[in-house]
C-alpha cells in the first residue's frame, strides 16, 4: 500500500514551526496569507490581543467587479493592494509577513508584492 503525503498537514507543520518564532504586536502586526485552490485571503492580526485588524479576500462582494476576468495571480495582487489600503487607513504601516507555511512563490508572492506596492513595509 502506498502512503500518500497529506500536503496540507505538511504545510500546517511548517506554519507552526514559523509561528513559534514569528509574532505580531500592536506596533508591528502579523500579515497572514491563506491560499485555497480557488481563493486567497489575507489578514492583519494583532497577536497580543488576538484581534484581526484588517482582512481581505477574493470572496468579497465589494471586490467582485475588480476581480472579474482576472487570473488567480492577478487577483492575489489586487488582494494585496486592497489589504494594504485598508491597513493604511487604520494607520498600520509596518507588518511582519507570515506566509502561512506556503512556499514564497506564485500567489503568495503576488499578495506581498501588491501590499508593498500600495505602501506597506515588511
Amino acid at each position: 500500500m502506498i502512503n500518500k503525503i497529506d500536503k496540507n498537514k505538511e504545510r500546517q507543520r511548517r506554519h507552526s514551526r514559523v509561528r513559534n518564532k514569528l509574532n505580531g504586536t500592536a506596533e508591528r502586526p502579523r500579515f497572514v496569507v491563506y491560499r485555497s485552490l480557488s481563493n486567497i485571503y489575507a489578514q492583519i492580526i494583532d497577536d497580543t490581543k488576538g484581534n484581526t485588524l484588517v482582512s481581505a479576500g477574493t470572496v468579497e462582494k465589494a471586490l467582485a467587479d475588480a476581480l472579474k476576468g482576472k487570473s488567480k495571480s492577478e487577483q492575489a495582487y489586487i488582494i494585496g493592494e486592497t489589504i494594504a489600503k485598508r491597513a493604511l487607513e487604520k494607520k498600520i504601516t509596518k507588518v511582519v509577513f507570515d506566509r502561512g507555511g506556503y512556499i514564497y512563490t506564485g500567489r503568495v508572492k503576488q499578495v506581498s508584492d501588491g501590499a508593498r506596492a500600495a505602501g506597506l513595509e515588511f
